[in-house]
């Protein structure tokens, strides 16, 4: 089972990478990875109960599936919010759900953290000049562009803050 948790923390993390480098390229995420998240998640909350002494406190615990499923909802309502005041495009209001999931409800303090230490950086990219030695590469090209447009790709935020927090969760939560 070991084998099987590492190939499904393989793929999210993949999948999250990838979404992150759409959004950034096109400012969008494809629902097609927001779904391939549920399932990995789905088939990740199977294994832990499989593998759970207790199953009651596997499911409903804080720390267990109830959380995961309690903080990706919040994230998505939030996310939702955000999308009807057009603060947020749809996609990345989509991708808080998984990745509500995946940080889980004792992950969103540092989730948040992670958040507005991304979201910071980010301000601090897009309004500080780019040296003209590097003015040639795709990307600063790209952040250009960001730039000019002052549409922010917050799927990478997104991303970055979640991966810091699933690298500081626990193997076994």
């Amino acid at each position: 089972m070991i084998g099987e948790i590492n190939i499904l923390i393989v793929a999210t993390v993949l999948l999250l990478l990838y979404a992150a480098w759409s959004d950034f390229r096109l400012w969008k995420i494809p629902n097609s990875i927001v779904l391939a998240l549920t399932a990995i998640y789905a088939l990740h909350a199977a294994l832990q109960l499989l593998m759970a002494e207790d199953v009651g406190a596997a499911l409903f615990s804080s720390s267990g599936i109830a959380g995961d499923v309690g903080a990706g909802l919040l994230l998505f309502a939030l996310g939702f919010g955000l999308w009807s005041f057009k603060l947020f495009g749809a996609g990345d209001a989509k991708l808080f759900l998984p990745i509500g999931f995946f940080v889980g409800w004792h992950g969103m303090l540092p989730f948040a953290i992670f958040l507005l230490i991304g979201g910071i950086a980010a301000l601090l990219i897009l309004k500080l000049p780019m040296p003209l030695q590097l003015a040639h590469f795709s990307v600063v090209m790209r952040l250009e562009e960001i730039r000019t447009t002052r549409k922010i790709p917050y799927g990478v935020i997104m991303v970055a803050a979640a991966l810091a927090v699933m690298v500081l969760r626990p193997a076994g939560a």
